[in-house]
């Protein structure tokens, strides 16, 4: 933020995925959650400039110190080390209004169907790389390793999750498949 408390406007070298921001507000709290708690290296419910750093450099973002802290700066309070969860929505919300303009507010419960199907499809995307419809254990494996995630080290691992949303069998997860196990998830705390 500026001195007159105007977030600074982002450079960014390429145009955001659109999947920054879902429109779903409960897909969004929970992917921020997850996102919060991965930077969070250590735990103390707070991330540092540091470890924003080090996570955007292993999502191969290179992060410019200097940058991050004009961007990021303003957000952490006061005497505090770092963003908090409440700070890193803040920031959150605030990058996704100068990048895409203001999210449009939908009276409560008028959320519509086809967005929701649209941000599930969204979210599956990013999981599907090859785009084939399906989520395989490689590719799950690939996506939990972008985000530094120990579960990622061990191939057993990785296909036991598939197993445990794969109804068909087949060994990977459709969308059907994906969109139950979505709608399953409750949020605590976000």
């Amino acid at each position: 933020m500026d001195a007159a408390g105007v977030a600074a406007k982002p450079s960014l070298s390429r145009k955001p995925s659109p999947s920054f921001r879902l429109r779903n507000g409960s897909l969004n709290a929970l992917r921020l959650r997850r996102v919060f708690d991965l930077f969070d290296r250590n735990g103390d419910g707070e991330i540092t400039l540091d470890e924003m750093a080090s996570a955007l450099d292993a999502l191969g973002l290179g992060a410019d110190r200097a940058g991050l802290e004009a961007t990021v700066g303003g957000y952490i309070p006061a005497g505090a080390a770092g963003l908090r969860f409440g700070d890193f929505e803040a920031l959150h919300r605030a990058l996704g209004d100068a990048l895409f303009g203001p999210i449009e507010e939908k009276e409560p419960g008028k959320q519509g169907e086809d967005d929701d199907e649209g941000d599930m499809k969204e979210a599956f995307r990013v999981f599907d790389e090859d785009g084939d419809g399906f989520i395989s254990a490689a590719e799950l494996q690939a996506v939990l390793k972008k985000l530094g995630l120990p579960e990622a080290r061990n191939l057993a691992t990785v296909q036991e999750m598939i197993c445990n949303v794969d109804r068909d069998c087949d060994g990977r997860v459709d969308f059907g498949e994906f969109k139950c196990m979505m709608q399953g998830i409750t949020v605590w705390g976000a």
